[in-house]
C-alpha cells in the first residue's frame, strides 16, 4: 500500500522553527521526486518545494525562498522541510506529495 504520513507540525510563535517529516512507503522512495504543499484556510492548494531522487535539486515557492529547506534521506524513506523564521501567513496545513499519491497533512500555525 502507497503511503506518505507527514509529522512535525504544532504551534509556534512568529521567528521560531519547525521541521516537518514525510514518511513514505510502499513505493521506491528513492526513485521518485518528492514535493511539499500547503493549503490555508480559504486558499487554493500551493507548491512550496521540490525535491529530486537524489536530492541535487531543489525547487522553492519564492515566498519559503532563503527560510525553508526541503530534504531527503532516501535510506530512511524520509523527505524533511526545516521551516526557519516562521510568519502567520505560512499558517496552513502542510502535504506530501510523492508515488502518485498524498499525505493526510500535518497543521502549522504561527501565531503569537
Amino acid at each position: 500500500q502507497v503511503q506518505l504520513v507527514e509529522s512535525g507540525g504544532g504551534l509556534v510563535q512568529p521567528g521560531e522553527s519547525l521541521r516537518l517529516a514525510c514518511a513514505a512507503s510502499g513505493f521506491d522512495f528513492s526513485r521518485s521526486g518528492m514535493s511539499w504543499y500547503r493549503q490555508a484556510p480559504g486558499k487554493e492548494r500551493e507548491l512550496v518545494a521540490v525535491i529530486n531522487t537524489f536530492g541535487l535539486s531543489t525547487y522553492y515557492a519564492d515566498a519559503v525562498k532563503g527560510r525553508f529547506t526541503i530534504s531527503r534521506d532516501n535510506a530512511k524513506n524520509t523527505m524533511y522541510l526545516q521551516m526557519n523564521s516562521l510568519k502567520p501567513e505560512d499558517t496552513a496545513v502542510y502535504y506530501c506529495s510523492g508515488g502518485s499519491t498524498w499525505g493526510q497533512g500535518t497543521q502549522v500555525t504561527v501565531s503569537s
